[in-house]
């Protein structure tokens, strides 16, 4: 982790806190050593033992020069040698305190239960690094994840900046023509308009932050709320689209790439043709004119205590969607298809069924993945058209009302969902990249 310069700096700065800790309790150790009298680190009974042993020795020195000194005077000379003995040790314990290194003063504070928890949870952040680090899947994670961070930021300024600086002034839009000068500045002062570029910009950087992107100019509710309660909509026809899709376009694609300049070949893709060039908005009032109007098989609206409301607004974004996975299925397919290890294959006596599971189709899905992918982010932030049609109260209907006020915090919360979004479905798709071609998960790995 040291050779790479941006985890070098996250060690550093994530082992600050117990750097500050080594330091701070080097600091009190040495204050500790120095206002407390040295005379006081001796208890009493090894003053005592020390007073009798250096007296024994004053003794046996009068007896070998055959001194007579009275008692007065050999205690003095004991007391006199006791106080230096006791300067040396004070003399030997500033030495030492000054020469404690940080580790030895960190072992003396981990072996108490405190220090022993402190020193855990400050040095948690690293270890976890550090197990990141360790490995490779989680890391790239985590390492897409905190490049997410700047891509978030970056549209969140672009689109401010953009809105900013746009010649529609919003409370004249919601307050309308006949609003007086008066209304219009309380407006921009209750909203915050009338701040300058910067403190405005701080201001929704924070709201990002803090997921507290503010309140709308019209309705005055919570962004994220609105985006929260629109959310499940948009996802359940998302995912029902997606699976209309992948059950028509991959098998056939494949089948078409098998069967290449078949009956069945040309007459698929002549409909994947037709499905990719029609549009949504007029394919979904053809819906709503035969099944709902003539016949009243299915309801022409949305409705979430219905789930058949939800059939034809799948069909209608499922039908460019698989059409574009067709293509792109039979496209690979036949890319794969005359490679040279699958003429290996067919000399070991695999059957051709075979052949396609284990090595056509895995091979043949990486453009495919990418491709649904990309259709897959752009249909969770927001089919506004087809919402429109099915009068569906999703995000992307929200964001297209929104953005013609402009409601700035409504159509910045759109734009930062969004990039969140595809965000992580980019991320989702290169994970199955690695979890499809082994040679991607070695790269990874290395």
């Amino acid at each position: 982790m040291q050779r790479q310069w941006l985890y070098k700096v996250a060690l550093w700065v994530l082992g600050f806190p117990l750097h500050i800790i080594f330091f701070v309790l080097q600091i009190v150790n040495y204050l500790k050593n120095r206002a407390q009298p040295a005379v006081e680190r001796l208890s009493q009974t090894e003053k005592e033992a020390i007073k009798q042993q250096l007296l024994e020795e004053e003794r046996n020195k009068q007896r070998y020069f055959n001194q007579n000194i009275n008692k007065e005077k050999t205690e003095k000379i004991v007391a006199q040698r006791l106080n230096n003995y006791i300067q040396t040790l004070i003399t030997e314990d500033e030495d030492i305190s000054k020469s404690v290194s940080l580790s030895d003063i960190y072992s003396q504070w981990v072996s108490t239960p405190i220090g022993f928890i402190s020193s855990i949870m400050l040095a948690l952040p690293m270890y976890l690094l550090m197990t990141i680090y360790r490995f490779p899947i989680i890391r790239y994670i985590a390492e897409r994840l905190f490049l997410m961070v700047f891509v978030i930021f970056g549209v969140t300024w672009i689109v401010f900046t953009l809105l900013y600086f746009s010649p529609s002034d919003p409370a004249q839009n919601i307050l309308g023509i006949q609003a007086t000068p008066e209304q219009i500045d309380n407006f921009n002062v209750l909203h915050g308009l009338d701040d300058s570029y910067w403190v405005q910009l701080l201001r929704t950087i924070k709201g990002v932050v803090t997921f507290d992107l503010g309140f709308t100019y019209v309705g005055n509710e919570l962004v994220i709320d609105a985006l929260i309660r629109r959310f499940p909509i948009t996802l359940q026809v998302t995912f029902f689209s997606l699976a209309i899709s992948l059950v028509i376009a991959i098998p056939a694609g494949i089948y078409s790439a098998v069967k290449v300049n078949s009956l069945f070949d040309q007459f698929f893709m002549f409909i994947a043709l037709i499905g990719l060039s029609i549009p949504t908005f007029w394919l979904g009032l053809i819906f709503i004119l035969n099944f709902s109007i003539r016949n009243r098989w299915l309801p022409a609206t949305f409705n979430p205590d219905n789930p058949w409301s939800l059939l034809m607004p799948a069909i209608v974004l499922g039908t460019s969607l698989a059409a574009s996975v067709a293509r792109m299925t039979r496209a690979s397919t036949l890319e794969v298809i005359h490679e040279d290890y699958l003429l290996t294959a067919r000399s070991k006596g695999m059957s051709n069924w075979r052949i396609i599971w284990r090595h056509i189709i895995p091979n043949a899905l990486i453009p495919v993945i990418t491709v649904i992918g990309l259709q897959f982010g752009g249909m969770l932030g927001g089919s506004a058209v087809t919402e429109q049609v099915f009068n569906i109260n999703g995000v992307g209907s929200y964001i297209v009302e929104k953005q013609f006020v402009p409601d700035i915090p409504a159509v910045l919360g759109g734009v930062i969902y969004i990039a969140i979004i595809v965000s992580l479905v980019n991320l989702v798709v290169d994970l199955l990249y690695a979890l499809i071609d082994p040679r991607i998960r070695t790269t990874l790995k290395n």
